[in-house]
């Protein structure tokens, strides 16, 4: 049985309206984690398909949590590319309800290790107006948007529309002429950025590290290479034991993971 989630989201403050409720399933720890979302269509290339899971993995080593729609295509590579512990699945249904089928062993390992999240209570299936609910939710939760491929009448489209009021950053994969039409015009409208190499993308949330280090909320605030001053006053004696042991360097009044 689904939960409320019990403290607010800052993050969600960037919706038109906060949501009245929100269930959850999981572990709520990744709510604290730096966040992209990654949507895209239901049915991606196999270049999309590569590319998206490649994207995915390269930010969760980073610390990063990918925030999608666990929806067939580019949302459940995503999840799967991100590894089921690092991933936000947000449903338009009851978290009672495994939907897509499809998706139902893969929504139930997140329900496991990562986290589900849905503004309906238990019973509610899915219906056209609750997608775009969870669409605008995706978007809200993502510190930027990352459309990997879209047709320009499309899902994707309109959660592209909710990053542009909320003033997220766009990104895209970059696509040939006549292919993923509705990135390729967020391109030309100068609306979106390309990922143009995914390694120095991710790069942007920090040093990839594949290392048995904790990764617990001193990891992630210092892989946003915060200034010295920052860290020791939010962790205080930490920082000191942190750069004893070799975890993090100082550098020029900066913090980074060594």
């Amino acid at each position: 049985m689904s939960a409320s989630v019990p403290f607010p989201i800052p993050e969600l403050e960037s919706m038109k309206k906060y949501p009245p409720e929100l269930f959850y399933k999981g572990d709520l720890s990744l709510l604290k984690r730096p966040k992209v979302s990654i949507v895209g269509t239901r049915m991606p290339s196999n270049y999309t398909r590569e590319y998206t899971y490649m994207l995915a993995k390269a930010l969760t080593k980073r610390g990063v949590c990918i925030v999608s729609g666990a929806a067939m295509g580019v949302d459940g590579i995503a999840h799967e590319g991100a590894g089921f512990e690092n991933t936000i699945a947000v449903v338009g249904n009851g978290l009672d309800i495994r939907y897509p089928v499809v998706h139902a062993k893969m929504i139930e390992a997140i329900e496991s290790n990562g986290l589900m999240l849905s503004q309906f209570n238990d019973g509610f299936r899915a219906t056209g107006w609750s997608f775009v609910v969870r669409n605008e939710l995706v978007v809200a939760l993502g510190d930027v948007l990352v459309v990997t491929e879209a047709d320009l009448k499309s899902g994707s489209m309109r959660s592209v529309e909710f990053a542009l009021k909320m003033g997220k950053e766009i990104f895209v994969l970059p696509h040939r002429l006549g292919e993923s039409m509705g990135t390729n015009a967020l391109l030309q409208e100068e609306k979106a950025t390309a990922i143009m190499d995914i390694e120095a993308f991710a790069s942007r949330f920090g040093r990839a590290v594949e290392s048995e280090v904790e990764k617990d909320e001193f990891f992630y605030f210092c892989q946003s290479m915060p200034t010295f001053d920052q860290t020791v006053e939010k962790f205080g004696e930490r920082v000191y034991e942190a750069e004893l042991d070799g975890i993090i360097s100082i550098e020029n009044g900066v913090v980074r993971l060594s």
